[in-house]
């Protein structure tokens, strides 16, 4: 303790308030892009990289001193937004299968959140959720696919990477010719079952499309603000309010190449987007969507590190580093709330911030069932 200052974990000298301890304590917290453990479609897929974990394949190397991790970071639920390979669908029912072996394995830790009233029992009882997503649509061959994803557990589905799909264009892709008549039927059906449209990757004209089109509100689950950084997987601020309008959240992004343009890139940079978001629409529509595991980019082996940075066709733009100080470590979520308590957010916007907002959101996407 250091003048009303607690030290949280070993090998740091970091400090944080009590209020800022008290608050990620209490709060429902949900990141709505973390991938868990980066590089573990490996362990799934397979493919050449060195291996990060066994988890996947082997669930019984998932320990007690692993959970702790997840546990211990303040984060309540995690969307784990995967992607797959060439063979979409092929690919996505086997990560599907490898995740619900690891949960059924550990539901002493591990909880799938099918319905919005899990975020609350997973808090209460000290476990972890995880909602389970791909960031591509791709292994829906037809709208009745998701159905059968669904009931496999898929909550949320972003409607396109970074190219043309079947349903849309992804932000990439110029011209963005807009959402497809197939995209249209996806997204209705998407709507019936009760599965979160997700539109960070997509592009500006199938972005604004899916708003049009969905009856449900629609999520930006990880992006910034095209306003304070002109990178064009950023969000404009006519999107941001179409996404608000409808009741949708929008999850702030701690990846370097989407917070700043130039150095250097801090943690006040990333509340700047915070900041922008709630003045623009409305506290009650932004959240946190890290679009990083509990240790980041650069905690990868270099091989794989270099492999995932490549896969951003402007990979020069992370200037040398993944993360930004102090959203680099699995204790992330105390400095975000440091932060937004030194912006002048009051406790009950703060909670909003942290998980409250998605969870709303998440209750009228996936019906009454999910609420």
């Amino acid at each position: 303790m250091v003048r009303g200052r607690f030290q949280l974990f070993a090998g740091s000298t970091a400090t944080y308030s009590a209020r800022c301890i008290g608050l990620v304590q209490r709060s429902l917290v949900i990141d709505m892009l973390s991938q868990f453990k980066l590089g573990a479609f490996l362990d799934v897929l397979g493919g050449p990289g060195p291996r990060v974990t066994t988890w996947f394949s082997r669930p019984e190397t998932f320990t007690a001193a692993d959970f702790e991790r997840f546990r211990s970071s303040g984060i309540t639920a995690f969307h784990i937004g995967w992607g797959y390979g060439r063979d979409a669908y092929s690919d996505a029912h086997k990560i599907l299968a490898a995740w619900n072996r690891l949960l059924a394995h550990h539901p002493q830790w591990l909880v799938r959140i099918d319905r919005a009233s899990q975020f609350d029992q997973v808090k209460r009882a000290g476990k972890v959720g995880i909602l389970l997503g791909f960031q591509n649509s791709d292994h829906f061959r037809t709208a009745a696919d998701v159905d059968g994803f669904h009931r496999l557990g898929q909550r949320v589905s972003q409607l396109t990477y970074n190219v043309r799909n079947a349903i849309g264009c992804g932000y990439e892709q110029r011209p963005d010719t807009g959402l497809t008549p197939f995209g249209g039927e996806v997204i209705a059906r998407m709507n019936r079952a009760g599965m979160a449209v997700d539109v960070s990757h997509c592009g500006d004209r199938t972005t604004l499309d899916a708003f049009a089109a969905s009856r449900k509100p629609v999520l930006i689950t990880h992006a910034n603000c095209r306003a304070l950084n002109p990178h064009p997987r950023n969000k404009s601020d006519a999107e941001i309010r179409r996404m608000a309008a409808a009741g949708g959240v929008m999850g702030i992004s701690g990846v370097r190449m989407f917070v700043r343009a130039t150095e250097p890139t801090t943690i006040e940079h990333v509340l700047d987007h915070f900041d922008h978001v709630a003045k623009l629409v409305g506290v009650e529509h932004v959240g946190v969507g890290s679009d990083i595991d509990l240790d980041g980019y650069d905690k990868l082996p270099p091989v794989l590190r270099r492999r995932m940075l490549v896969g951003y066709k402007n990979s020069p733009a992370f200037r040398g580093e993944g993360e930004i100080e102090g959203l680099n470590h699995p204790k992330r979520m105390f400095d975000l709330t440091e932060g937004l308590i030194r912006r002048g957010y009051s406790n009950a916007q703060i909670e909003l911030i942290l998980g409250g907002n998605f969870r709303r959101a998440l209750g009228e996407i996936w019906g009454p069932a999910g609420a």
